[in-house]
């Protein structure tokens, strides 16, 4: 297999047990947020996510109305961290070798030589995903599950971290293709940015009024620190019952009446994964129920399909995860009745710690 990385600096193993460094997780994540938030005014929740989404090894994708700050969450959140970034913007005429590489012949050498496309990097964004064709965003499809890239029977190796940052407007409007379910299905979470409020938005037109506020957006922490913490979520623990807890969730989607496609088990997979990295952001080594139930819509809703009745009844994808949150069984800790879900450790065998 061969490996292409162009900044080989980042990435590796990391030199240290750095799960049991809960300083320096903390401070890093704290830069990084800063940073982000610094740029995006008033989404402490969205930046969050975002957060989580790359510590549990996803790709974002970022929905809403233009205008909103899709686009500029994605480049904080990539210029935050010194590595390298990548931005495709996607168009109806855009080829999937744009994305992936070409091999082009070269006549001295007398032999194909690979030219690496945009998806060579530590983060990509994909700007307005959802207007390219399916053919061209089929072109992500194993980059993001496998973390590679095969041009001509030859395999790639993507550098790490590795990360997609997709933003995309509503199917709704105009020149826009829905995203295929096995795209939507790869990516852990889906987060709209939304309108800021009268104080953030004063603010804004205060502080970025004059100029773009990414212009001294400066990294703030390194590739290999980000490789660190990623080793440091896989170390979280979750206790039986709420792995349980969790399958228990996606299964429920599989059999409501007001769906016609539930989750994915890729779906268990990424809202486990994501309950680590939420649990290791609020200074725990251990998941408790509120970590899951927290991310549930942001990582199921997208993969959902509504029913043509449920859409006639205007019920949506979000409103039928609360659904199944409300009546599913919330996992007990030790010496606590069922349903209480804001336990403080007690679950499984292990002595809950702190980061």
């Amino acid at each position: 297999m061969t490996t292409y990385d162009d900044r080989a600096s980042h990435g590796g193993a990391p030199d240290r047990a750095y799960g049991t460094v809960g300083e320096d997780l903390t401070a890093v994540v704290e830069r990084v947020r800063g940073s982000v938030e610094g740029v995006i005014e008033g989404k402490p929740e969205v930046v969050r996510l975002s957060l989580t989404v790359l510590l549990a090894e996803g790709h974002l994708l970022i929905e809403d109305v233009p205008g909103v700050g899709k686009t500029m969450l994605a480049k904080a959140l990539a210029r935050s961290i010194d590595c390298s970034v990548r931005r495709i913007q996607f168009t109806p005429d855009l080829l999937p070798s744009d994305i992936t590489g070409v091999s082009i012949w070269d006549q001295q050498r007398r032999d194909f030589e690979f030219k690496p496309g945009a998806i060579f990097a530590q983060i990509v964004i994909g700007d307005e995903i959802n207007r390219a064709s399916p053919k061209t965003q089929s072109a992500l499809l194993e980059s993001m599950e496998e973390r590679q890239v095969t041009i001509d029977g030859k395999t790639y190796e993507l550098p790490s971290p590795f990360m997609v940052v997709a933003t995309q407007n509503p199917v709704e409007m105009e020149g826009t293709y829905p995203l295929p379910e096995a795209q939507r299905d790869r990516f852990m979470a889906r987060v709209s940015v939304g309108y800021p409020s009268a104080e953030a938005e004063l603010q804004m037109l205060d502080v970025h009024g004059g100029v773009s506020p990414l212009e001294d957006l400066q990294p703030v922490a390194h590739a290999h620190d980000i490789v660190k913490l990623i080793e440091a979520v896989r170390g979280v623990y979750v206790a039986e019952p709420i792995r349980r807890y969790a399958v228990d969730l996606v299964a429920a989607t599989r059999t409501h009446p007001d769906l016609r496609l539930g989750a994915s088990p890729r779906a268990t997979l990424h809202l486990l994964r994501a309950t680590k990295a939420a649990a290791a952001l609020a200074g725990r080594d251990y998941a408790l129920p509120d970590d899951v139930q927290a991310l549930a819509v942001a990582v199921l809703a997208h993969r959902l399909l509504p029913t043509a009745q449920a859409q006639l009844n205007r019920r949506t994808s979000e409103q039928v995860v609360q659904e199944i949150l409300q009546r599913t069984t919330v996992p007990a800790a030790a010496g606590q009745p069922a349903g209480f879900g804001l336990g403080r450790g007690g679950y499984g065998q292990q002595p809950p710690r702190r980061l």
